[in-house]
């Protein structure tokens, strides 16, 4: 499902990517599921570290999810993902679902990684 994900823009500490919801992305109630909104979040905030200037993936340590409104089948998403900090072990980021065509936030997402040593 992440395959169909395109990437819109990349610089130094942001990541915009872009998806369709497409059937397959969708729950029971014609919504986009909460758990692709999730790996989202995970995946899209992976990419914009290794982006970065150190460009090291991480593991999870942390991540958090808020559902503010659903995206139905047939909307473009924006995935706007940012490192709000990237130390010597840990790296913090945020990530914002939002509708292409009116803004309105669907989900925000806060992950924490290790980044080794």
């Amino acid at each position: 499902m992440v395959r169909k994900v395109t990437l819109f823009s990349a610089v130094p500490g942001k990541v915009i990517c872009e998806m369709k919801v497409e059937e397959e992305h969708t729950n029971k109630m014609g919504t986009l599921h909460g758990g692709l909104i999730a790996t989202l979040v995970d995946s899209i905030s992976t990419v914009a570290l290794l982006l970065s200037e150190r460009g090291a993936p991480g593991v999870s340590v942390d991540m958090n999810i808020t559902y503010m409104s659903p995206a139905k089948m047939g909307e473009d998403i924006l995935i706007t993902a940012h490192i709000l900090k990237q130390g010597k072990t840990l790296a913090f980021t945020s990530v914002d679902l939002t509708n292409k065509v009116t803004g309105k936030l669907i989900a925000q997402g806060r992950h924490t990684k290790h980044l080794g040593n």
